[in-house]
């Protein structure tokens, strides 16, 4: 037993070549793609092992005729093998093309259904891209040079049915190498946030997925599915660093909230209330401006919800107006972030427009409304309010945005607490340089005026004190070159076990004090920049993987706001029967910044189509008969 072991042979691994003489001698060759075997030109079969006995048996076996009708080292056969040759090239050029061909046609198909993704088209919408590129090309194409082309284009399956799988295959991709790049990061962070449809090292920031809840929506139902969602990809929650929520009970509850779950099993994760969220809430309306803010939204909607008639008669009057720099009012939506300052700056924009209709209205609460108007003290309420959102509105802008970092947005969130104030400062004294509107108006400034930007401002230093993230760490991210204090590494150590609490103040000193990383802090663009700048430096191991663990954090709920917008715009009710598995496809192509790999996307679809057709086409005893015949050589 052990001599057969020893015996036995295998053919991959003796090395055997094709020699250039066999062609001549045998009417053979070997084509010139990978793992190619020994071809006959004459019937075009292959021989499995290139040995000179297999392929001379081949030939004197199947081809006796051939050698008597031509006969070795005379020019007829050497006539009629470059024929033979010349014949199988131009045989195998055509399947090339072919080949090559159909599979531009895939790949056109593929992106095509990429850019109808894109733009949040339905999957019927493909047939019509189809029939509209064949009709441009056939009107331009005047001379019949592009029948080829306009040939190709027909053959490009572009079906409801196939712009659905192509899409998921797509999706699959990008999907692919977001897990991968998160599986191989060494913090990253969740933002999390819910919502309805309309029928119900490199810093990325993408879908992870789209999580359907079909019942209850609790903390416990949320984690849940979460839980399933890093089983499913082997991911694991002890390198979420970070969890930012918009500070719903479901997500926030003290015992079944999901942070509080999600912390029963990950202690160290750290959680964080959206801070665009929390400056919002800072700037919460009551009392008098409550009730101010409330009679300006009942002119509004007087003028734009009565009916249909009466508002158009009123874009008309603002049309015709010389002095208006608007076309319309706009309604006010508590959900949306920037819409109470937009309304209130529109509506004093158009102040004179809305007099003018107000007078000519015949209705009894037109009447009462122009009288409020009229009242200064009411309309320096309404010019004051204008102004400070109008303040808080550019706030909110510069919070919004992709890759905004945490150590981005509490510089801006520090930035306008400070201008809050010379704000107070600059209504107190009556100047009224940053209050324009009120200004104009020669409104009176009141004391309730002042009071209230007082609370706001006491409002943005008591949330914006703690950010669950020591204020120190966060500093010293945003600015290191600036001395941190002498215990700044306690709080490094508590966030992150791992770090050398000694050698990261070592690292420290070194850092604030060598050259090169002085200027290199002063050329970089931006602080991400910088960090990804040093990420190779094994001098400052610990300061990287502490800078490593905030820049991930995700500062606010802005990349779900913005994804919930494209789903919407996705599954509008036109689209109510798309399954929540497609609506996950077309949401991850609309909001992702990858690219995919088309040719590897196309190659794995061709791989899996041929194993398809294969499978269609085999007679299960024929499986039989070829698994006899691969059995185990006994020689």
């Amino acid at each position: 037993m052990a001599l057969s072991k020893n015996l036995k042979r295998k053919v991959s691994s003796e090395n055997r070549i094709f020699h250039d003489e066999w062609t001549e001698n045998y009417a053979f060759i070997l084509p010139s793609f990978i793992n190619a075997k020994p071809t006959c030109l004459i019937c075009t079969e292959v021989v499995s092992v290139c040995k000179e006995y297999n392929i001379r048996r081949h030939h004197e076996t199947k081809h006796a005729n051939f050698k008597v009708a031509f006969p070795q080292k005379t020019e007829a056969r050497k006539r009629k093998i470059e024929a033979l040759k010349g014949a199988y090239a131009h045989s195998n050029r055509i399947l090339v093309r072919g080949l090559t061909s159909q599979q531009k046609v895939t790949s056109a198909s593929l992106k095509a259904s990429w850019v109808l993704a894109k733009h949040n088209k339905p999957f019927t919408d493909a047939e019509v891209f189809k029939e509209m590129m064949v009709t441009v090309l056939e009107e331009l194409d005047a001379n019949k040079s592009m029948d080829g082309v306009i040939e190709s284009v027909k053959q490009m399956s572009l079906s409801a049915r196939s712009a659905a799988r192509r899409i998921e295959a797509l999706s699959d991709a990008v999907q692919g190498v977001i897990i991968d790049g998160v599986s191989h990061a060494n913090y990253f962070s969740l933002a999390i946030d819910e919502s309805t449809d309309n029928t119900d090292v490199d810093f990325k920031e993408e879908l992870l997925s789209l999580i359907p809840l079909e019942g209850h929506t609790t903390g416990e139902a949320i984690y849940a599915k979460l839980e399933e969602l890093f089983k499913l990809h082997s991911l694991s929650f002890e390198r979420v660093n970070l969890i930012v929520t918009d500070g719903a009970p479901a997500m926030v509850g003290k015992h079944r909230g999901l942070v509080s779950r999600l912390k029963e099993h990950t202690p160290q994760m750290h959680a964080l209330h959206c801070l665009i969220h929390q400056s919002v809430l800072c700037a919460r309306l009551n009392g008098e401006l409550k009730d101010v803010m409330d009679k300006v939204m009942k002119v509004i909607n007087f003028v734009r919800g009565t009916s249909s008639t009466q508002h158009r008669l009123f874009r008309q009057l603002v049309a015709e107006s010389a002095d208006a720099t608007h076309d319309d009012l706009l309604l006010h939506n508590d959900v949306r972030w920037l819409s109470k300052g937009k309304a209130l700056d529109r509506f004093c924009a158009l102040l004179n427009e809305i007099k003018a209709f107000l007078g000519m209205s015949k209705n009894k609460a037109a009447a009462d409304h122009l009288i409020l108007l009229e009242d200064e003290k009411f309309m320096s309420n309404v010019a004051f309010l204008s102004d400070i959102f109008g303040h808080l509105n550019l706030l909110n802008l510069q919070l919004q945005g992709r890759d905004k970092t945490i150590v981005d947005m509490v510089e801006k969130l520090e930035s306008f607490t400070r201008k809050l104030e010379m704000l107070e400062a600059d209504i107190s004294t009556g100047r009224l340089l940053h209050f324009s509107t009120l200004k104009k108006t020669a409104g009176e400034v009141t004391e309730l005026m002042v009071d209230f930007i007082k609370g706001l401002r006491a409002n943005f230093t008591s949330r914006f004190d703690d950010y669950s993230i020591p204020k120190d760490i966060i500093d010293l991210i945003r600015d290191p070159a600036v001395k941190p204090p002498n215990n700044f590494s306690s709080p490094a150590k508590e966030m992150i076990p791992s770090l050398d609490q000694a050698a990261l103040e070592m690292e420290m000193v070194d850092f604030q004090t060598t050259s090169v990383v002085r200027d290199a802090l002063r050329s970089a663009e931006t602080v991400t920049a910088f960090w990804v700048g040093l990420l190779g430096s094994e001098e400052y191991s610990n300061l990287n993987k502490l800078a490593l663990f905030i820049l991930p954090m995700f500062p606010s709920t802005y990349v779900c706001e913005s994804s919930f917008s494209a789903m919407n715009a996705i599954k509008t009710h036109e689209r109510n029967r798309l399954t929540n598995q497609n609506l996950v496809n077309c949401l991850r192509i609309k909001v992702t910044s990858i690219s995919p790999d088309i040719q590897k996307i196309q190659g794995r679809r061709e791989r899996q189509e041929t194993i398809n057709r294969s499978a269609r086409h085999i007679n299960p005893m024929d499986c039989t008969r070829q698994m006899v015949q691969l059995g185990a050589n006994p020689i």
